[in-house]
């Protein structure tokens, strides 16, 4: 037809899958992705991470299965495997939807930006202080922002000297409080000390995990988490959600299997000025942590009504039923819409960066 002009699909590669303990949750995410990219606009291809860190190329029967274990087992006769260096000639962006260690910390954003791809979320330094639990504190800290009470444990010093570290955190905490791997994502390695006889193996449980443990005080309050979405350069709170697990904490299960917590956006029972504190404060920590494309920044309203950053993220889970689509939802954006958005922005950020994101 005259004057009409065929527009090219870009070659959308979506990373899943991983090395991490969090490689069933990065393989929902995936599949969310890839079941909801505009085909008009976008030509998903999957690109499954297995446990050795190798990339495969896989058609679309596998992205359907129930986990990473059962694609991995097909991986040799159904998918392709592609090199590294040759990823770019697959594709033309990376949604990256890994989640965790080698996909969060800015491990493929250092491989993408070495291969000229961009990518969805924050760069190297960005995707690092965002795993990086204590690091983060510190920056948030420094800036103003108001963070848990935390100490690290080293792997090292907690074998060496044991009756110190249990001393110093006795010092400085009342029970109950808090340890969890000081890398680590989806509350994996977490345990809530209420008694001083638990502490030796809520230490091992999440030293398992990582060379070093933060300790962090205990919370009283309401949890929330908010997705910022950066939109011509600009972090935008796309929503605020009030999260109330059955346990004690989020726990895994809470944040994966379905009826185990209940989640409010807008929040039902936050006060609205700590709403809009929450507001300012995130975009604040989005800001000082140097996070780029989106982010997920969660925290606590305490009883005593401040509000406290916990746990910013430089990515966000993906699945249906995640914070990202559930506050899309409530702007009104469907699952295509927020994709397509995230994956202009990006490569509009991309395009105006000199050296690495």
């Amino acid at each position: 037809m005259k004057g009409f002009i065929l527009m090219e699909r870009i070659r959308v590669g979506i990373i899943l899958g991983g090395l991490s303990s969090e490689k069933e949750v990065s393989l929902n995410s995936g599949r969310n992705v890839f079941d909801n990219l505009d085909r008009e606009r976008y030509e998903p291809v999957p690109v499954f991470m297995n446990s050795d860190g190798a990339l495969w190329i896989i058609p679309w029967q596998l992205v359907s299965q129930n986990t990473t274990a059962d694609i991995a087992d097909r991986l040799e006769r159904e998918a392709g495997r592609v090199a590294y260096e040759d990823l770019g000639r697959e594709i033309d962006f990376a949604f990256i939807a890994l989640h965790g260690k080698y996909g969060d910390d800015g491990c493929i954003q250092g491989l993408l930006e070495m291969l000229r791809i961009p990518y969805t979320g924050s760069g190297v330094l960005a995707s690092a202080l965002g795993m990086d639990k204590f690091m983060q504190q510190k920056l948030l800290e420094a800036s103003g922002i108001a963070v848990p009470r935390s100490l690290v444990v080293t792997e090292c010093e907690w074998r060496q000297h044991p009756g110190a570290v249990r001393d110093r955190i006795a010092a400085r905490f009342s029970l109950p409080f808090v340890t969890k791997p000081t890398r680590e994502g989806s509350s994996v390695g977490v345990t809530i000390v209420g008694d001083p006889a638990l502490l030796d193996d809520a230490l091992e449980k999440a030293l398992a995990w990582d060379t070093s443990a933060l300790v962090e005080e205990y919370l009283d309050g309401t949890e929330f988490s908010c997705i910022i979405l950066e939109r011509h350069g600009v972090p935008e709170v796309l929503g605020v959600t009030e999260i109330h697990p059955q346990d004690i904490f989020y726990t895994y299960d809470d944040k994966y299997m379905p009826g185990r917590c209940r989640k409010f956006t807008p929040p039902r029972t936050i006060p609205g000025d700590a709403v809009e504190e929450i507001r300012r404060e995130v975009v604040r920590a989005y800001r000082a942590l140097g996070f780029r494309s989106y982010g997920r920044i969660d925290g606590f309203v305490l009883s005593d009504g401040r509000v406290l950053v916990t746990d910013p993220n430089s990515s966000s889970g993906m699945a249906p039923s995640s914070f990202f689509f559930e506050q899309a939802a409530e702007a009104g954006m469907l699952p295509s819409m927020i994709a397509g958005e995230l994956i202009e922005g990006a490569i509009a950020i991309h395009k105006s960066k000199k050296g690495p994101l």
